[in-house]
């Protein structure tokens, strides 16, 4: 990607992010409305299906980063330019508090507005936030800048990587790892319960997932002759 400056790219992370939030966190608000319409694994599903669906949406336009964690990250191993992250991340947190913002138009508080609330104590939330999000820049980081990975399957991975967080830790702690997804729902609702866990653990994570990473990339499958 160019390094040249083109609010189009913030433009298609801004569209996407909406997305990611108008159906992800739109999917608790929906099961909460109606009683538990969705269910626990319905909603894990919609976030799966909207990061795959994004990713092929805006991948090719902007990078699909749809989180300042990862933009984060992939800037923190230089391989996104520092004249980007704020433009990036910025458009991030604005399309996801216009989506969280029309699902309380449309919804008002139900399902806490899609807000990201620790049912753990802090430090076991911080820890859950923590290790997905690892887990999420480290299958990142091999689809997307891995050229022995095949082309077309970031999207999927990435999707996929999304849906088992999300079934696994969402009850716990709602399985953010993404402060633009929990930051839309606390502006729209008002919760900012632990907020900072939001930022904190998705951002240090991602960080030493693309490290960690980088240290693996040279690595290959033992020769069978």
């Amino acid at each position: 990607m160019s390094n040249t400056r083109d609010a189009r790219r913030w433009a298609g992370e801004a569209i996407g992010t909406f997305f990611l939030v108008l159906i992800g966190p739109g999917a608790i608000m929906v099961d909460a409305y109606t009683n538990g319409a969705i269910g626990h694994a319905g909603v894990a599903l919609s976030f799966a299906f909207v990061i795959v669906a994004m990713i092929y949406a805006v991948g090719h336009l902007s990078g699909a980063h749809l989180n300042p964690a990862v933009t984060i990250g992939f800037w923190s191993v230089g391989r996104f330019p520092s004249t980007e992250v704020v433009p990036y991340i910025l458009s991030q947190l604005a399309g996801a508090t216009a989506a969280a913002a029309a699902l309380t138009i449309a919804l008002g508080p139900a399902g806490h507005a899609g807000a990201t609330l620790p049912a753990v104590s802090v430090p076991v939330a911080f820890g859950v936030e923590w290790l997905l999000s690892f887990a999420l820049m480290f299958v990142i980081m091999a689809v997307a800048t891995d050229d022995r990975i095949p082309g077309g399957f970031a999207a999927v991975g990435v999707g996929l990587t999304v849906g088992f967080c999300a079934m696994a830790g969402g009850p716990l702690t709602g399985a953010s790892m993404n402060p633009a997804r929990s930051f839309g729902p606390a502006v729209a609702g008002g919760e900012w319960s632990a907020h900072w866990v939001y930022w904190v653990a998705p951002i240090t994570a991602m960080a030493l997932a693309a490290r960690v990473y980088n240290v693996l990339r040279p690595a290959s499958p033992p020769s069978s002759t």
